[in-house]
């Protein structure tokens, strides 16, 4: 299907699915109950899974096969963000040619810093990546503030141009549209306790990051994808054969750095609002994480892995003492309070303590990521013995 192999084919429709009953799935809760503290099937964050999606599936381009990492890639995201923005206030808020100009502006950007960074490799890299972002972030806070905003940010005025919109009528506020269609427009949909709410801009990003995730396959599976695997497996023996593994790096990067400015444009997309935080360092470790923890190399990974990290970011860090106080008010008072002692340092606030704890297990445990501990759990449920692939003359290939 669409040129992949069944295995490939399966995990798009899984992924397509997983994206389009969204609602569904984040809702397990009916409202009003305990549980519902863990309902993620707002439109607000189910944006944000799919939009750093896309983050991380690019990020995963580069240092997923080619084993380079980078800790300047929000550098990108902000560059696109900002090259969004400024299409909104000039030509329309149509978010379309908002998208593609922050995908150009950030590949732009990208080969730029990429050109640079890609002289040295290892830890010389990363920490290039690193700089440049810095003085990104620096640039937007301080020096470029006529074109930034600096601190305070920019979003859509009344007065500004917008040459392809027709003039707002009095009070009437501008609004991201996809031709003519708000991206905050919602349907509700109650069923008993539960209420599923469906977005149109949750569904717009969910169909770019099919596309992505799909883009991301045919990389993988291509030559060019096999020759990124050579670089990370053994650069210096590539350059051996006469082959020069600069130009398959620097395309690397640049079609990472396009994703991240996807990535960007998407979230002024959603919300009109860009500021220079999305350029710091923290935002380039989040993508890391994020890429790690689902399974650097894989195809879903990062997307399992942006999907945890700001789920636990959206809902665990709400979680209050007051909350806990609900959870465990059956319980004798003395046992009530040692309880609520023990858990809340890793909720709310302490959101990062059970998150760089979960890091920390796997990738002591599981090196590969999420993906490896659900490719664990499948093997349990197999009849099939592992001697038997033996038998059957099958042998898996060295990376």
């Amino acid at each position: 299907m669409f040129g992949l192999t069944k295995r490939d084919s399966t995990l798009l429709i899984i992924v397509i699915l997983l994206t389009v009953l969204a609602p569904f799935i984040l809702n397990p809760f009916p409202e009003g109950s305990a549980m519902a503290q863990f309902n993620a099937g707002y439109p607000d964050l189910m944006q944000r899974l799919v939009i750093f999606g896309i983050f991380a599936i690019g990020f995963n381009i580069l240092f997923g096969l080619t084993g380079y990492l980078s800790f300047g890639h929000a550098a990108f995201l902000g560059v696109g963000s900002y090259a969004a923005i400024w299409m909104m206030k000039l030509l329309t808020m149509n978010v379309v040619p908002a998208i593609i100009i922050s995908v150009v502006v950030a590949g732009l950007f990208s080969l730029l810093v990429g050109w640079i960074s890609l002289r040295r490799s290892g830890i010389y890299f990363s920490i290039l990546t690193l700089a440049f972002a810095q003085m990104s972030y620096s640039l937007a806070y301080s020096v470029l503030t006529p074109i930034t905003g600096g601190e305070t940010g920019l979003q859509p005025k009344v007065d500004d141009p917008r040459i392809l919109d027709g003039a707002l009528a009095a009070g009437q506020t501008p609004r991201a549209n996809f031709f003519g269609l708000e991206m905050g427009t919602s349907y509700e949909l109650e069923l008993g306790n539960w209420i599923f709410t469906f977005n149109a801009g949750y569904y717009i990003a969910a169909i770019v990051m099919i596309l992505a995730f799909y883009l991301s396959i045919r990389i993988f599976r291509s030559p060019f994808g096999m020759m990124l695997r050579a670089v990370k497996s053994n650069q210096q023996r590539v350059n051996y054969t006469g082959l020069n593994a600069k130009p398959y790096t620097l395309a690397a990067f640049v079609i990472s750095g396009m994703y991240a400015g996807l990535a960007g444009g998407l979230l002024v997309a959603m919300d009109t609002q860009v500021g220079a935080e999305r350029m710091f360092w923290t935002a380039s470790g989040e993508v890391v994480l994020m890429t790690i923890l689902g399974g650097a190399g894989t195809l879903i990974g990062p997307v399992l892995g942006a999907g945890f990290i700001k789920y636990m970011e959206n809902i665990v860090s709400k979680i209050n003492k007051s909350v806990l106080e609900q959870w465990f008010a059956f319980m004798p008072d003395g046992i009530e309070d040692f309880l609520i002692a023990i858990v809340y340092p890793f909720i709310g606030k302490g959101w990062h303590l059970t998150l760089g704890i979960l890091f920390m297990l796997v990738v002591i445990f599981l090196p590969g990521g999420l993906v490896e501990g659900g490719q664990r759990i499948g093997r349990l449920f197999k009849r099939k013995k592992p001697s038997d692939d033996a038998a059957d003359g099958k042998t898996t290939p060295a990376e």
